[in-house]
């Protein structure tokens, strides 16, 4: 009794020194209490304001993740604790929660139930918590929970389960596995020091054995602990041989080695998670990849979970873990819980959907569970529609395998009937609405329907409505479609609608009429009659008859558009080098004009010596007229009288070797023979000793009288040439070396050939009309080899070429052409290959017809069809930066005439400087003091 009132009168005197140190803060701080006052009710409107946003956001878009998130953090801060436990249900209703959210949550749930009755529901929330991700601090957290209820009936059997639920979850854990095995361990330990007898005393025969049980749980989770590679396993091995009275067993001992040699493999992998940055998927990816090759599927599992903890978005990571657990382990429970996580994280992923659909039908779940599943697939959101007809096709299947077709009626039946007027009634209101197509153009839903009703029901009347249902869905344009519809018919119809159905596929087909109508001559030829026939052979050529005329209207449409196309770029050409001109022109006149201010002392300073030098005219007047000596001549029309051209050899030291070479080749006219000759092209411009490669090339083919390497002025390759033999025998075997591969590049070999006499020959090497026994194909990966190809077509038909189409450097442009030996070949090809995919790659394939090339309708003619042909000028052409130093007045004077270089003739050219010059020349001589006149009048 005393001490209680001691106790009274020291808890009255608290008091009242509390009420003066309140007393003492109102006298001095009133004013500063005000104003927190009113700051912390500022905060608390603006805080429930955001919180009413945040509600008012989640129940217009409940699946707005970071608002729930948001909306948790503010609630928990305002300390609305019956408000924030039902934010936190409804956020785990739709996502799997975090690490974090679960254990703030579970902690103050913990908190908040202090009465035994209410245990239950935080075991409840526990649950829920460890199916999600399978996370080490939740199962701790939740085993040293339940120590706290053990005191209960069955109190220590319920911490045991939950202990081993958590070893046989997280115990592989190779960083916080450890953990969990020691708090296990400290529990029996605990155990254990409740059931030994006090010191002195001997224990009874009951007493001991339950010690002894005891000790040997504790010996069991030692050797459970050091078979398992885990870090820092030595310090558990060492208390082992401490607490161990009789030492540590050679079993143990050897298991405890094997899995430290496990961990010394593993280690790396777990350095490098911790020193990357978070989500750490590619050193995950690579812990998983030597997991695989290891082959315990216990290590698997827990990495699979450790890398998807932090990688829950990510779909294929999901997808690669559900196909090895429905692949390999096959555990019921496991995989079906493995795919509704799955499901939860990435809702928006068909795939994970699909592999569910399937695993709960293997696994033989109720068909009320698939059917829900299937229906939160519906309601998952997909990314696009062609995700709704394939989760759509996955259902069907699944409903079609229940049925027992033996029957003529049943309920499954019905049901699948129901279903599949369902999705069509889907596809068109919900899936056409959102994303503007239908998802199934092709319609392949009501295909398997059709096939289905006419094989296992034989109700071809329902197939029959299905496919007219079917073409009126823009598909009667396709021979692909028609076909297959007479495939149907063929198998499980009759002659007379087989014949309907191509009678009307080779009237309304118009991607591959000559195909439909080969298959219906055919059909008439096995089953019709002569009426029959006679039928078939007008629908057949009055439908080709009037596709050609259409083929025939687009063809020349699409010439017309490209012949305006190059007017207009020839049109913007010519512009451009209009403009370029007369900037040349203006420049040649400043040039004079400087020259003309120069002092007369200043001319002489040029080394006369120097074939580069100017020769000099003086003409009868004061003017000086200036000529350029060229390898041909003097730049120029007219000469001044008396000029020599210097001698050969001195342009020889300033060009280079082989240019000069090149100009003795072209000096001697009578030693050239085109007949005998080919042009060599596309070689590349690094090529050593072209010359003497040319020559181990062609020598085979016949004796060469002499080989022309073509090189620029500053002696470097240009990558071109010619080779001539002593026979014309030897060019048609010169021509089969026409691309083959020289360092990399394919050689083009070609005929030599003056185009100017031969107007008629055909410069594009391949067909430009339609080729119906060959096929373009494009798409294709670049590492496709011819071989490759012609491995893949030959079961198509008889191939006669494969054709690889490549840049001029040789490398491949993914396209080819591919010869069959008939029509009906290659029309098969295209069906069957059409939209297949090789390496991943999408290939589309087609009837070859190539474009036409926009060339005038005169054989040999130029390609640019402009009004103005372009200037001929000699063998070796224009230079690149010749300049027109002729005077403004002769540009101004206009006629034409026939006359140009070189004694060539043309029907029309263009009256420029060098035709007038030619005009004038004819008509009047004109002398130099002419020339200077004109040079110098502005």
């Amino acid at each position: 009794m005393e001490e209680e009132d001691a106790g009274m009168e020291e808890r009255e005197m608290e008091s009242d020194d509390d009420e003066e140190e309140e007393e003492e803060e109102e006298g001095m701080g009133v004013e500063n209490s005000d104003e927190d006052d009113d700051e912390s009710s500022e905060d608390e409107k603006e805080n429930e304001a955001e919180i009413q946003r945040l509600e008012e956001q989640l129940s217009i878009n409940a699946f707005d993740y970071n608002c729930h998130v948001d909306l948790i953090k503010l609630l928990k801060q305002e300390g609305e604790l019956i408000r924030l436990r039902k934010a936190r249900q409804k956020m785990s209703e739709l996502f799997p929660l975090t690490e974090e959210i679960w254990l703030d949550w579970l902690k103050d749930e913990i908190r908040l139930t202090e009465d035994e009755r209410n245990r239950e529901k935080v075991y409840e929330l526990f649950e829920k918590a460890v199916k999600d991700y399978i996370c080490p601090d939740i199962w701790l957290e939740y085993a040293q929970y339940s120590i706290g209820g053990m005191g209960s009936p069955g109190g220590i059997d319920k911490v045991r389960s939950i202990f081993e639920r958590a070893v046989t979850a997280v115990g592989l854990h190779m960083t916080k596995g450890q953990t969990v095995w020691e708090a296990y361990r400290e529990f029996e330990n605990a155990i254990l020091s409740t059931v030994q007898p006090p010191p002195g005393r001997i224990p009874s025969r009951e007493e001991q054995e339950l010690l002894n049980t005891q000790l040997e749980r504790i010996h069991t989770l030692f050797r459970r602990q050091l078979a398992i590679p885990l870090m820092d396993m030595e310090t558990t091995y060492a208390e082992y041989e401490e607490w161990s009275e009789h030492g540590v067993s050679e079993m143990v001992i050897h298991q405890y080695k094997k899995a430290l040699q496990q961990m010394e493999k593993c280690r790396p992998f777990e350095e490098s998670l911790l020193v990357a940055e978070p989500p750490k998927l590619a050193e995950y990816q690579t812990y998983l990849e030597f997991e695989l090759k290891e082959g315990d599927p216990a290590r698997i599992q827990i990495t699979f979970e450790r890398t998807l903890a932090e990688n829950c978005l990510v779909p294929d990571m999901w997808a690669k873990y559900t196909a090895y657990l429905d692949r390999q382990l096959k555990i019921k429970d496991l995989v079906l819980s493995t795919h509704e996580r799955a499901v939860r994280n990435c809702p928006w992923t068909m795939g994970l959907w699909k592999s569910y659909l399937l695993a709960t039908e293997r696994h033989g779940a109720d068909h009320q569970i698939i059917s829900d599943i299937f229906e939160k697939a519906l309601n998952a959101g997909f990314i696009q529609a062609t995700d709704y007809v394939e989760i759509w096709q996955a259902y069907l299947d699944y409903l079609r395998r229940r049925v027992d077709f033996s029957k003529e009626s049943s309920k499954e039946l019905e049901e699948l009937r129901g279903a599949f007027s369902r999705s069509l009634d889907y596809m068109k209101q919900d899936v056409e609405e959102r994303f503007g197509e239908s998802g199934d153009p092709s319609c392949i839903i009501m295909q398997i329907w059709a096939r289905i009703e006419a094989l296992h029901c034989k109700n071809m009347q329902k197939a029959r409505e299905l496919w007219d249902n079917i073409m009126t869905k823009g598909n009667a344009k396709y021979a692909n479609m028609w076909l297959e519809y007479y495939n149907l018919e063929r198998s499980y119809g009759d002659s007379a609608h087989c014949r309907k159905a191509l009678h009307r596929a080779v009237q309304c087909t118009s991607d591959y009429p000559e195909h439909v109508c080969e298959v219906l001559l055919t059909f008439e030829r096995v089953e019709g009659s002569l009426e029959d026939w006679d039928v078939a052979v007008q629908k057949t050529e009055t439908r080709l008859n009037r596709i050609n005329e259409q083929r025939a209207k687009v063809a020349e449409k699409e010439a017309n558009l490209a012949r305006q196309e190059e007017e207009r770029a020839e049109q913007r050409r010519k512009t451009k080098s209009d403009k370029k001109a007369q900037k040349k022109i203006q420049k040649g006149s400043q040039f004079g004009e400087k020259r003309k201010a120069e002092p007369e002392d200043h001319q002489d300073e040029w080394n006369e010596d120097s074939e580069q030098a100017p020769k000099r005219h003086r003409g009868n007047g004061d003017q000086t007229t200036e000529y350029m000596e060229t390898e041909t001549g003097l730049f120029g029309k007219s000469a001044p009288p008396g000029y020599k051209p210097g001698p050969p050899a001195a342009k020889k030291v300033q060009l280079g070797v082989a240019a000069a070479v090149q100009r003795q080749n072209d000096d001697k006219p009578e030693l050239r023979n085109d007949n005998c000759s080919v042009f060599i092209s596309n070689l590349a411009y690094t090529l050593e000793e072209p010359e003497a490669k040319l020559r181990t090339l062609f020598e085979p083919c016949g004796p060469i009288t002499q080989i022309r390497p073509i090189f620029s002025n500053k002696g470097n390759f240009k990558g071109y040439g010619y080779v001539q033999f002593e026979s014309q025998v030897s060019v048609p075997e010169a021509l089969k070396l026409d691309r083959l591969e020289v360092e990399g590049r394919p050689m083009f070999v070609s005929p030599c050939v003056d185009k100017n006499k031969n107007p008629d020959f055909k410069v594009f090497k391949y067909n430009t009309s339609m080729e119906k026994h060959k096929i373009f194909i494009s798409g294709l990966p670049f590492s496709c080899t011819k071989e490759q190809l012609e491995e893949m077509c030959k079961s198509h038909g008889t191939i006669k070429e494969v054709r690889l189409v490549t840049y001029r450097s040789g490398k491949p442009k993914g396209l080819a052409y591919v010869e069959f030996a008939n029509e009906t070949q290659a029309s098969q090809a295209v069906l069957k290959m059409d939209g297949m995919e090789i390496e991943g790659n999408k290939i589309s394939v087609a009837i070859s017809n190539p474009p036409r090339r926009s060339v005038m309708d005169k054989p040999g003619a130029s390609r640019l069809t402009t009004d103005m042909p372009r200037q001929v000028y000699g063998s070796r052409g224009r230079g690149r930066t010749q300049l027109s130093l002729l005077p403004r007045s002769l540009h101004r004077q206009s006629g034409p005439t026939n006359k140009v270089e070189n004694g060539t003739t043309a029907d029309q050219v263009p009256t420029t400087a060098s035709s007038t010059v030619n005009t004038a020349a004819e008509t009047k001589a004109l002398s130099n003091s002419d020339f200077a006149r004109m040079l110098l009048n502005k």
